[in-house]
């Protein structure tokens, strides 16, 4: 039987989500493992997962998506709360579904929402701190909203991806970009069909230049022509990041929280990283 997990957790405190694979680098500290780990205790027998989203360390998820296999006897409710048991606090089993034999977490979603929260004043966080970056300079949400623009579409990224991004190319379906000030935060939500490695926080590196003032609205388009890294700003920290979840169509059965609106077109599927 196949199963489908939706998953929340704080990025803070671990190594990433994947698994590591290194010579001589334990994989204990990351958000795969622990949740492997559970899902063996609860089924008895060896379980290997495939998300949604791959994320970076310190990267927090309101709702990723897993799933695996398992010839075990466990109900919804017991794969719920039996794994959410055995994971470390930071992690817990939204919800659990049954789904068909074809669904593939990576490959069956047609979409990934990343939300980045920024504190836009004089003085630092205490409260709530993780889950935010921080800037004193003043920032023109506005500005940053309208330079966004020029990244919607079918479009190569290179200038948005880390020199170590493994993906065999770099073009990506940016299907929404939206920038908005709540108080004194500033919010970047971003949705694509899927993403290069660090991309969201270097767009945001590179916003927050044009918000600050220090480089023009027009700016964005220009490093997303160069088609190289160097030409972009900087990597914003990991911390502000938070994995809102995919998209899937409607028959896969799942929450309506990772599923596509009804009515809403379904792009087609593209076997890309996420």
């Amino acid at each position: 039987m196949r199963y489908a997990l939706g998953i929340e957790y704080d990025g803070s405190g671990f190594l990433g989500w994947q698994r590591l694979t290194q010579p001589g680098v334990e994989s204990t500290g990351t958000l795969q493992a622990a949740l492997e780990t559970a899902l063996t205790k609860v089924a008895s027998a060896p379980v290997a997962t495939t998300c949604a989203g791959r994320t970076d360390a310190g990267v927090h998820a309101r709702c990723n998506v897993v799933h695996f296999d398992s010839d075990a006897t466990r109900g919804e409710r017991a794969w719920l709360l039996g794994t959410t048991s055995l994971l470390p606090p930071g992690m817990a089993v939204r919800w659990c579904r049954p789904v068909a034999p074809d669904f593939n977490a990576r490959f069956s979603a047609r979409a990934r929402r990343y939300r980045y929260s920024i504190l836009n004043r004089v003085v630092r966080p205490a409260l709530g701190r993780q889950y935010l970056a921080w800037t004193p300079r003043p920032l023109d949400a506005a500005a940053m909203h309208r330079a966004a623009q020029a990244l919607v579409g079918e479009l190569d990224f290179s200038s948005f991806r880390t020199v170590q991004c493994q993906a065999p190319h770099a073009r990506r379906e940016l299907q929404e970009i939206r920038v908005w000030r709540e108080g004194e935060g500033v919010h970047v939500e971003v949705q694509a069909n899927a993403f290069l490695h660090h991309m969201v926080r270097n767009i945001v590196g590179s916003l927050m230049e044009v918000g600050a003032g220090a480089r023009p609205e027009a700016w964005i388009g220009e490093v997303l022509q160069a088609r190289d890294r160097r030409a972009a700003g900087p990597t914003a920290p990991a911390g502000g990041l938070v994995f809102l979840g995919p998209l899937y169509p409607p028959d896969c059965g799942l929450p309506d929280e990772v599923t596509l609106g009804a009515g809403a077109a379904v792009p087609s599927p593209r076997r890309v990283p996420a």
